[in-house]
């Protein structure tokens, strides 16, 4: 591939808008425009699309490694286990760098420790300690507001509802994105809302310390600052759950949280 070889946000009607991660797939593949080839397995096109659409344009280029791994992965039987990859990292990956992060280790660890989540009864126990982590981290929003709660609530909610989504992107949205294809009852749902009510309350308390006292566009900064090593902590560790999930890598192969790592074993780029 030349230097025009980037992965765009989004779909596009054209190739001459761009492409997406699957839409180069299906040029690979040599399939029509699309961003829903069928040569790839529907978990792992909902994992790299969100993934896709997650990241900011330079850390999305490094999704393109991947893309040729995931050709001829439809139909292949193991989604079901992809799936459940991906809620299990979510759980016991995902939630507790969270914590971890807000100060709770205790909730962290608990949630870290679990047995691997590979079905619907290992989810339902999991669910009883994220209810545990949830109230944790309810309780440690509440508190960094304190009394300038009632007074400054707008601009307080305003920088939540930013890190809230900063750290669902971080990973959270596209490892649901693969887990709701064979994860996603009643249970799943469940655990994606606590999950991302977890992450992102444990992320807007973080902001909001590291932007007490500080003027408007510091307060920014030092909001970014201090999310900036989970949050690419945790881009990594999802670019290791997809490694994991690919055929070329076993499903039962241990996590590998280091991007440059898992890249150099990756198939090369194009």
């Amino acid at each position: 591939m030349g230097p025009d070889y980037m992965l765009a946000y989004g779909t596009h009607a054209t190739p001459d808008e761009g492409r997406c991660a699957m839409e180069w797939v299906s040029y690979l593949a040599g399939e029509p425009h699309s961003d829903d080839p069928a040569c790839v397995s529907p978990v792992l096109r909902a994992f790299c699309t969100t993934l896709n659409d997650s990241l900011e344009d330079a850390p999305r280029q490094r999704l393109r490694p991947y893309l040729a791994r995931t050709i001829g992965t439809a139909d292949d039987g193991l989604d079901e286990a992809r799936s459940w990859m991906a809620m299990d990292w979510l759980i016991r990956t995902y939630v507790p760098r969270w914590l971890a992060l807000a100060g709770l280790t205790g909730s962290a660890r608990q949630l870290a420790t679990l047995p691997a989540v590979v079905d619907v009864a290992d989810l339902q126990t999991a669910l009883v300690a994220l209810g545990v982590a949830r109230r944790d981290t309810r309780a440690a929003w509440s508190a960094t507001l304190g009394a300038a709660r009632a007074a400054a609530w707008a601009p307080w909610a305003a920088g939540r509802a930013a890190a809230r989504e900063a750290a669902w992107g971080s990973g959270g949205a596209a490892a649901w994105a693969a887990a709701r294809v064979a994860v996603g009852d009643i249970a799943g749902d469940l655990a994606r809302a606590t999950a991302r009510e977890i992450a992102g309350d444990a992320a807007a308390t973080i902001a909001r310390e590291a932007r007490a006292g500080a003027g408007r566009a510091a307060a920014r900064e030092a909001a970014r600052a201090a999310l900036a090593p989970t949050l690419e902590e945790l881009q990594r560790s999802a670019f290791a759950l997809l490694d994991r999930m690919l055929p070329t890598a076993p499903l039962t192969a241990p996590v590998v949280d280091d991007a440059d790592e898992v890249c150099s074993r990756a198939a090369p780029a194009f």
